[in-house]
């Protein structure tokens, strides 16, 4: 995940850096018809910025919501302590959750300024003080997310690890030799 969360947030502060860039093209230019061509891009850039910054921070969600209540029904079903695992996912979800959220509403209202300052009924220097605003809100929601989504990929290991420790102790095979053992059989029915 960690990987994968680098990259979607990479595209999406340079999504967010082109709408800016093409923004502030739009602003300088004085051709009449270039302008309405660069507005074009201007709004699918932001557009497509916007739900980017909507995609990756409902993915951090998902991904939050999703290994909690993993690490939560395998400490149930070993019969593990709360602490450190559990505990731990939850603390972590409760910190990244504000920050995302925050990203996305921010997001949300520099589309809406923009769309404002397009019809003339806002000044445009809230639509672009939103915008780079979002940029610096989402470079900090980001930073918060990585952090926590590393730490969290450490807590999953470390449950593996305990249920592996749980599993021998009982003589009972490790979790990988029982996966490798329930594809054979799949394997063997297919």
């Amino acid at each position: 995940m960690n990987r994968t969360f680098a990259v979607l947030a990479g595209i999406v502060t340079l999504l967010l850096l082109a709408t800016i860039g093409v923004g502030l093209w739009h602003f300088v230019t004085e051709d009449r018809a270039r302008r309405d061509e660069i507005f074009v891009i201007h709004f699918v850039l932001g557009l497509c910025a916007a739900l980017g910054v909507l995609l990756v921070h409902c993915i951090i969600f998902t991904y939050f919501l999703g290994t909690g209540r993993w690490v939560k029904e395998v400490t149930r079903a070993y019969r593990l302590p709360d602490a450190p695992w559990h505990k731990l996912t939850r603390e972590l979800k409760r910190a990244t959750f504000p920050p995302a959220l925050f990203a996305m509403l921010i997001a949300i209202a520099t589309a809406a300024a923009g769309a404002g300052a397009q019809l003339q009924a806002w000044h445009w220097s809230i639509h672009a003080t939103l915008a780079f605003s979002t940029v610096l809100i989402n470079l900090w929601a980001f930073g918060v997310e990585h952090s926590n989504v590393t730490t969290n990929a450490g807590v999953i290991m470390d449950v593996l690890a305990e249920v592996d420790r749980v599993r021998a102790a009982q003589g009972l095979p490790s979790n990988d030799a029982a996966i490798a053992e329930d594809e054979t059989i799949d394997a063997r029915s297919a």
